[in-house]
């Protein structure tokens, strides 16, 4: 099962993940296996805002024990985590994107009312990663969560029709883990 987990930041929680890089990396390194999308958000004064990480595990209660474990998250860097089920509807991950190196990269997230039908995402090349946020069960829609690249954070909200979705937010992101890795890809 696939699950998109977004560790939204504490308030000046900066200098405190910073201080926990090395922790946070060497417990993501136990998951790069199965690491679909990984990277931070940020402002464009490039603070930090939050840590996405797209990965597949057993089940929910693996995916639970994945964010709530999570060292940053222990220490009380986040102030909050969306965990849902999702659906990699792009089959492949970002390490397998063809993109520019210098381009605007976003984390868009849309909330739907729950629903049963599935909803409209975006497509084209721009895009990293796409597909449904999900129910535990994988039974209900619950939004999306999308990576792309887009000129700016207005176009990038574009990118899910504002008739889909009740609320539609766009956060600066870029590619994420270690700098040098035994796995170039990870």
């Amino acid at each position: 099962m696939e699950f998109f987990c977004y560790h939204r930041d504490r308030p000046g929680s900066t200098p405190l993940r910073t201080e926990m890089v090395e922790e946070h990396w060497s417990y993501m390194d136990r998951f790069a296996a199965t690491m679909i999308a990984r990277g931070p958000t940020f402002t464009s004064d490039e603070t930090l805002t939050g840590s996405v990480h797209i990965l597949e595990l057993p089940d929910a209660a693996a995916a639970r024990a994945f964010a709530f474990d999570e060292p940053g998250y222990q220490a009380g860097a986040y102030r909050d985590i969306l965990l849902r089920r999702w659906r990699n509807t792009l089959g492949r991950t970002m390490w397998d994107f063809d993109g520019r190196p210098d381009a605007n990269r976003y984390l868009v997230l849309g909330f739907c009312e729950p629903r049963t039908d599935p909803v409209e995402l975006p497509r084209g090349e721009a895009l990293i990663a796409a597909g449904p946020q999900l129910s535990d069960d994988g039974t209900v829609v619950l939004g999306a969560a999308v990576l792309l690249e887009a000129v700016s954070e207005h176009a990038a909200r574009q990118a899910l029709s504002p008739d889909q979705y009740v609320w539609v937010e766009a956060h600066r992101w870029d590619f994420g883990g270690r700098p040098t890795s035994k796995d170039p890809n990870r």
